[in-house]
């Protein structure tokens, strides 16, 4: 964790994806983030994958770092106490809609005398108000109909989901982003601001800022699958003799020159473009054009080799490539995780299992990063935060406990007796 936030303090009512991420990530900059939830959890706390003693994987990973405070918000009192919360905190993050309590302008109404003026980030389906979550805001973007083996017919083939929940966390680090930059806007003008990131404009404004909008409507009709080619240059999977499959990019002019040396197909390639008149060299448009021919060269020059042979060639002339890995072999692989000071392995984690988990995705050269801080138990800052934030007592905070009104730590829960655990 780097201080660069140091003295920030967020509220965070949140669920699933997008939204706890924003808080993840300022968490991560040295932010205090106070996530509030319901006294059971929030609708993620038990989203799948479950350990064998009921604890979210998903939860765990997305709230690290944060400070957790569980309040019955199904009652009229929980929720005064979590507007409280935000009104004297003055900066929200939340994907609850507009119109319920934890609207910006009822949280304003409460602010004290001398509070900063309320910044606050909402996530949201569609900008029309209608629900969304990314693999319906996916299919909406024509992304999913571009994907798929290139002999696929345009009209009768399916499309094909991405697995990753991209366009959450796009959201996710857009909206960290809204806030710092409203904040800032605060301190220069002292005006607080109200945000409003639809998950849906997110994924159709990356496409149109990706040029592929413009592209659709120039061309006038769709682009045609390609299956694992790159769109516009050179780059594909090859499969070499022991049948690992690696991806190739070759997007400049040394990586091309590096790729034909690795291969050894300067004599080929020589041959093939005296054949079609044309020259490889000259950018990406004519390998592109022509990528059948190439695909179909460079293949069979790969099925002559071992990868091990293959990826050190590649490696010595600096071409850019990478071979293909289950999600399990990428997390026991000492390069990209192991030796990587990225991951840090991490214990005092709710569900008692010790893996390794990311730092700041940014490094400061110089400066300590930190070691990635464990996900709190649900409610277990319930009373630190209510004393300290709302200047609550023992007893009164012992009494909101009472009445159920509050929750502290569930660390002693056995939820895999309250859990379906496959």
């Amino acid at each position: 964790m780097y201080n660069l936030l140091s003295g920030l303090s967020i509220i965070e009512a949140s669920s699933f994806v997008a939204s706890p991420t924003i808080g993840l990530y300022c968490g991560q900059f040295g932010a205090e983030v106070i996530r509030v939830d319901h006294l059971a959890g929030g609708l993620d706390y038990d989203r799948y994958m479950l350990t064998g003693e009921g604890r979210s994987l998903s939860w765990e990973n997305l709230n690290r770092g944060k400070k957790s405070v569980a309040l019955d918000l199904r009652s009229g009192e929980g929720r005064e106490l979590l507007v409280e919360l935000a009104a004297k905190t003055g900066n929200l993050v939340t994907n609850l809609p507009e119109r319920s309590f934890l609207g910006h302008q009822a949280i304003r109404a409460k602010q004290p005398d001398g509070a900063a003026e309320l910044v606050s980030v909402r996530i949201m389906g569609w900008h029309d108000g209608r629900q969304a979550m990314d693999f319906t805001v996916n299919a909406a973007s024509g992304y999913p109909l571009m994907c798929g083996p290139e002999d696929w017919d345009m009209e009768t083939a399916p499309p094909v989901n991405q697995v990753l929940p991209a366009w959450d966390f796009i959201t996710g680090a857009y909206g960290a982003f809204a806030l710092v930059s409203a904040i800032r806007h605060r301190e220069q003008s002292g005006q607080g601001s109200e945000l409003r990131i639809p998950l849906g404009d997110v994924a159709i404004g990356t496409v149109a800022n990706s040029g592929s909008m413009a592209e659709m409507l120039y061309r006038g009709g769709d682009r045609e699958r390609l299956g694992n080619a790159i769109w516009g240059a050179f780059g594909r999977d090859f499969r070499s003799r022991d049948g690992v499959r690696f991806m190739v990019a070759a997007l400049t002019e040394k990586q091309w020159h590096g790729l034909v040396a690795a291969f050894d197909a300067d004599a080929k390639i020589a041959e093939l473009e005296s054949e079609l008149g044309v020259c490889f060299t000259d950018g990406d448009t004519p390998r592109f054009a022509n990528r059948h021919r190439l695909f179909a060269l460079f293949q069979s020059i790969a099925e002559t080799m071992d990868y091990d042979e293959l990826a050190a060639r590649m490696a010595a002339e600096g071409t850019t490539f990478e071979r293909y890995r289950t999600m399990f072999e990428a997390a026991n692989d000492p390069v990209l995780v192991g030796d990587n000071p990225l991951f840090a392995r991490t214990t005092g984690n709710p569900s008692g299992f010790e893996y390794p988990a990311p730092r700041s995705f940014a490094n400061i050269p110089g400066r300590e990063a930190g070691d990635p801080a464990p996900a709190p138990y649900l409610g277990q800052h319930t009373e630190e935060v209510l004393a300290e934030r709302l200047g609550l007592s023992s007893g009164q905070i012992g009494a909101l406990v009472d009445k159920g009104l509050a929750a502290l730590s569930d660390e002693a829960t056995d939820y895999s007796r309250i859990r379906t655990i496959p």
